[in-house]
């Protein structure tokens, strides 16, 4: 394959996960029903801790925090998918695939900062309980937040521009539902040395310290619980944390997976496959997780459900 000029790329195709048409409206179906899942069960979340005094802590306000990101993250990737499918289309602009691979690569950043700041906030919460309103004050709060947004930004936008400075090949199909940044480095024609050095030393630096930062906390959470002499305390304090665990397992967990299946030998179309798990699943399984396995807020949402078919009743009179 002859290298193209930059300049000349003007679209890619996002192939998907399969050619055979009878599948697609089955496809179509399936990641609409999950993105609306995700859009309103996340949306719903937010309005709980927005809505409710009760929940206006710091672990709310992260809570909230992730389910907006969520909301953001799927919405990167799965509307454009769709729109593919219902206009039987493959086709995403260069413009369009930088911007989705920005944004995507921001989101996802985000998402991991946003699951290491929850794991220090339950660790101050158990192991400092009496300090915790001191050490989790507004100011630090939203610090733990703007800091997040700030490094995924400059990882994004650093990412983003050793991209733009590769060639093409004349074949440009991106063998995904996404414009995924690996994928796009393989099909560069030009030198991409520095390109996967940057992507790999972002990958360590950003996913691999905050993981580590995680498994720090747990375990000083673990050990502080394992100190608790009753078995009611021991129960009431993991519980805090529970829904975090179960949330921060089910995110890198499928990622690694991903990884691992794009390092086998097997067709990039079970890498596609793969990065539904933590692109469109785990931020529908979310808002259900935490709601489910927290009494607050499913007060709250009950509480909400009250009043909206209360309100719905005594309209219509």
């Amino acid at each position: 394959m002859e290298p193209g000029n930059l300049t000349g790329v003007s679209e890619f195709l996002l192939l998907g996960f399969s050619e055979g048409p009878e599948l697609q409206p089955f496809i179509f179906g399936l990641f609409l029903s999950m993105y609306l899942i995700t859009v309103f069960g996340n949306l719903l979340l937010i309005l709980a801790v927005s809505s409710d005094s009760h929940l206006h802590t710091p672990m709310y306000f992260f809570l909230a925090n992730l389910s907006f990101v969520d909301i953001c993250f799927t919405s990167t990737t799965v509307p454009k998918m769709l729109i593919n499918i219902q206009t039987q289309s493959k086709v995403i602009t260069y413009e369009g695939c930088l911007s989705q691979m920005y944004f995507f690569i921001l989101f996802a950043g985000l998402d991991i900062f946003l699951l290491t700041v929850m794991a220090y906030d339950r660790f101050v919460a158990i192991c400092h309980p009496l300090h915790y309103l001191v050490i989790m004050n507004p100011r630090v709060c939203g610090l733990l937040v703007l800091v997040p947004w700030i490094m995924s930004i400059l990882n994004s936008l650093l990412e983003s521009i050793m991209v733009l400075r590769l060639s093409f090949c004349t074949v440009l199909e991106i063998p995904h539902f996404f414009c995924e940044l690996n994928q796009m480095i393989q099909l560069a024609c030009s030198d991409t040395f520095l390109s996967n050095m940057v992507m790999y030393f972002a990958a360590v630096l950003l996913g691999g310290v905050p993981f580590a930062g995680i498994l720090y906390s747990y375990s000083k959470i673990v050990s502080s619980i394992r100190g608790i002499s009753s078995a009611q305390g021991k129960y009431k304090a993991f519980s805090t944390c529970a829904s975090h665990l179960s949330v921060v397992s089910l995110f890198y967990c499928t990622v690694l997976g991903v990884y691992l299946s794009s390092a086998a030998p097997q067709s990039s179309n079970s890498s596609a496959v793969a990065s539904v798990m933590y692109t469109v699943v785990t931020p529908m399984l979310n808002p259900f997780i935490y709601s489910l396995r927290n009494r607050d807020i499913k007060r709250t949402l009950m509480s909400l459900m009250k009043s909206i078919s209360f309100s719905g009743t005594s309209s219509t009179y």
